[in-house]
């Protein structure tokens, strides 16, 4: 498992969320790169029937919601994000296990 993928796994299980910059300062990468592998994870995760681990990460300034490019991202790989909360929610909810 990667560090990133350790991670998301870490804060699904506690039921926690992070900001995307304490996220790249943790794992010591740069934005650009944790944006990619997050879409590469998201697309693995798609293609395997799996909640979306990136759920669990959020805006600095958009409260508990992510920035527009994972909704984007969710959209071009076929989910409905017509509801923004609720699909974050669904997807949270399901890789804790709830």
């Amino acid at each position: 498992m990667s560090d990133l993928a350790a991670r998301l796994a870490a804060l699904s299980a506690a039921g926690g969320t992070i900001t995307y910059g304490a996220l790249a300062r943790d794992l010591g990468w740069r934005m650009a790169d944790l944006t990619a592998a997050l879409e590469r994870l998201m697309a693995e995760d798609t293609a395997a029937y799996r909640p979306l681990r990136a759920a669990v990460l959020r805006g600095r300034l958009s409260g508990d919601l992510l920035k527009r490019g994972f909704f984007d991202k969710a959209a071009a790989l076929g989910h409905d994000v017509s509801d923004p909360e609720a699909f974050v929610a669904r997807h949270r909810a399901a890789l804790r296990g709830a």
